[in-house]
This record gives structure tokens, sequence and C-alpha cells, in this order.
């Protein structure tokens, strides 16, 4: 599968290179495609404009930083049928430090997808840090990734692509969720920065045998 990659930092990169030893063509979406930063990029993807990357792509990982994300999706171009998985969070510096900036009544998620007009948006990828999402190896279990969103038809795919990233990939069903998803990163920043269990833990799911 051809798979835009919108943020070049590490979450974005970090997937990337997954995907990339899973079989799929990575295209990256940069605002300057020749800029010598992004060059190390091109080992596992090619380096277009944010458009270019979306247009010739079955799915786009949106991986921006909150305050940039708009603007991103907005230079993608129609996006009518493509299918979006958004990775991002809505933080903001609060007065008792970083935090969600909306959360309660309108999710990061929702609010990309009404912003991604026509695409089929699905949250995801977002409650962990990079150093897990491009490399789920040494865990005794398959970390779980949710994944919240309202088409039902392309869900399985979505599951899938999260899938081979090693992960336990889980339906946490409708993109209003992603309000509950956003809200479990947070609780993955707070224990990674503030409660000592630095940034290579990841959550989790187990069943009772028997």
């Amino acid at each position: 599968m051809d798979i835009a990659i919108i943020g070049a930092g590490k979450v974005g990169a970090g997937i990337a290179r997954a995907w990339a030893k899973a079989g799929h063509a990575i295209r990256y979406g940069l605002r300057d495609p020749a800029a010598a930063r992004y060059r190390p990029l091109a080992a596992t993807g090619a380096l277009l404009a944010p458009a270019e990357a979306a247009a010739g792509a079955a799915a786009i990982l949106l991986a921006t930083p909150w305050p940039a994300t708009e603007a991103a999706i907005a230079a993608l171009g129609d996006l009518t049928g493509k299918l979006l998985l958004d990775a991002t969070n809505p933080l903001a510096m609060g007065p008792e430090g970083l935090g969600l900036a909306i959360g309660h009544t309108q999710s990061g998620g929702e609010r990309v997808a009404a912003w991604a007009r026509g695409a089929s948006t699905f949250k995801t990828l977002n409650s962990t840090g990079f150093e897990v999402l491009g490399d789920t190896q040494g865990y005794p279990q398959p970390p779980v990734m949710f994944v919240a969103g309202d088409d039902a038809a392309r869900k399985p795919a979505v599951l899938g692509l999260v899938g081979e990233l090693g992960f336990a990939p889980v339906d946490a069903g409708p993109l209003r969720n992603a309000r509950l998803l956003e809200a479990h990163a947070m609780l993955w920043i707070d224990l990674a920065l503030q409660r000592g269990q630095g940034r290579d833990f990841a959550f989790g799911l187990m069943r009772r045998a028997g």
C-alpha cells in the first residue's frame, strides 16, 4: 500500500520505517522536500510536497504537532475517499503544565475529521511514545493500540495497518471515542514524564486464562 506520512518528526518517521519494513511504499509530505534535514528520510520513502504525497496514497498518517495540524490538512488538497489515520493529540500548555486543549465535548480526532472533509478519519497510534511506535519488539506481549472511527467498512484495513506495526489492535468504537483515547494518551505522557516510568513503556490488554 502507498502510505503518505504527514509530519516528519520522530513519530511519523518511526512509524514510516516500520511500515516500510512491512513492504509498504512510503510517501513523505514535506513543506520543503529539498531541505537537507529531510535527506535521511529518503532511505525509506519518496520526498514530496504534501498534496502530491496525499494524492498518490491509499492511506495517510497524520503525525503533526497539534498547532500545525489544521494547516497541514489544508495543504493536502482534496481528501475525498482517503483513509486518514490521526495520530495527533490536542496538547497545549496550561497553568498546571502540559494538558489537553480540548476533549470533553469534542476531541482532536473529531476536529481533524471536520477539517479533512471527505476522508475516512480514524484516531489511532496516539497513546504511546515514538520509541514504541517505531519498534514494538521486546515486550512480553504485543502492546495494545486502540482504533476509533465511524467507517465500519474500512476499519479492518486500519486495524491491519496497526497490527503490522506489532501492536495488538483493538476496535475502540466510533470516532467520538477519540475523546477517551486522547485522555489515555495524556495518561501515558504524565506517567512517562512526571511519574518516573520513562518513555519506553506501553499499555497492554490482558484477558484471564480459561
